[in-house]
This record gives C-alpha cells, structure tokens and sequence, in this order.
C-alpha cells in the first residue's frame, strides 16, 4: 500500500502505476455534474485545487453542534463527468481524481499530459468511506447547486483506492476489455 498525502505532488502522483493500492490523505474537494460544469466553463473555483483531489461525489453530510458530520460518502459514475474532466485538469491543476467507473480516452490524455491519476473508490461503501472523513473544512456553492451537487471540503485519512488510470496513459478498464476481447475471441474459435 502507498501513501499519497495533500498536496499531491506531481513526482509522487507519476510514480504512481496503474494497480496500484493507495491510501489517501488530506483535503479532497467533491464535485459532481453542476461544479464541474460551471468550472469547466471557466468559472472560478473557490479554493485552489492546483496539487489536489476532485472526488466525484455528492456527501451525505448532516448539521451536528455547529459543524457538519459526513455519514456517507461514496463515489458516483466519473463518466458523467468525463466532457468537463480534461479542461479543468489543464486549467485548474488538478493531481487526483477519485471515483468509480473510470474515465474516457480524452481524459486520459489529459492526465497523461497533466500529471494526474484516476483513484477507484469502492462503490456501494459510503458508510466505510465516510469512516475516513476526519471533518468537513467548508463547503461551497450549498445555496447555488444544493449540499449533494455542492463542493465538500473533506478531511480524509487513509481513503483505501486503487490506481485505475495512470500518468503514462495505463486505464486499468482498458486492460479488463482487451482481456474479455481475447478471451471472446478465443471462446468463438473453440468448437
């Protein structure tokens, strides 16, 4: 297991490979459909997310003696995201990007030139990721998108993911379909 710790350095994050296990710490920001829109328009982010995390996901997150406490945190479909992904990797410096599903080739060129990977999270794990989610540090756009489409500031340790798409172009999707393709083709050719 490697440890990867904000801010997400571009050496540690392209020494990264595809199957990589990684536990992730620090401060990650959640974005879905409406944050990545609105910043791959060109809006301006609220914090920096040069060296950071995006994590594709929509926190449960309840108000509790003044702060907010996340009770479940899993991952959405990155491919939603997939058209806004490569401009606001370029434009905004982005390092991670944590979901489920993985991410088409534009993306991938993009982390490839970038410097930025793509962590799968466990789908259906929410309660267990939450668990990792040390606190709530803000949150932005909660009157303008809603608190599931808002950007969470979340405090994690030891979020448990594993590299799907790496610096060198690496997709670990990509490598599951040419093995299923073989192994189709194969399965044809038997008689």
């Amino acid at each position: 297991m490697k440890s990867l710790t904000y801010p997400f350095a571009e050496c540690q994050v392209r020494a990264l490979a595809a199957g990589d296990a990684v536990a992730l710490s620090g401060l990650v920001f959640t974005g879905r459909d409406r944050v990545h829109k609105f910043l791959a328009a060109g809006g301006p982010s609220p914090v920096s997310l040069r060296d950071g995390a995006i994590y594709h996901c929509g926190p449960v997150a309840i108000p509790e003696k003044g702060a907010w406490r996340v009770v479940a945190a899993g991952p959405t479909t990155s491919a939603r995201e997939d058209p806004y992904m490569p401009a606001i990797i370029e434009r905004l410096g982005v390092r991670v990007i944590v979901g489920k599903g993985g991410m088409g080739a534009e993306t991938v060129a993009a982390c490839r030139r970038c410097g930025c990977v793509y962590l799968q999270a466990v789908g259906g794990a929410a309660v267990r990721i939450a668990q990792c989610i040390r606190g709530v540090h803000g949150v932005h756009f909660l009157e303008e998108f809603g608190a599931t489409e808002a950007m969470w500031e979340l405090d994690v340790e030891g979020l448990d993911v594993v590299v799907a798409i790496d610096c060198r172009g690496r997709s670990l999707y990509e490598d599951v379909a040419a093995a299923s393709r073989r192994e189709l083709d194969r399965l044809l050719q038997m008689p």
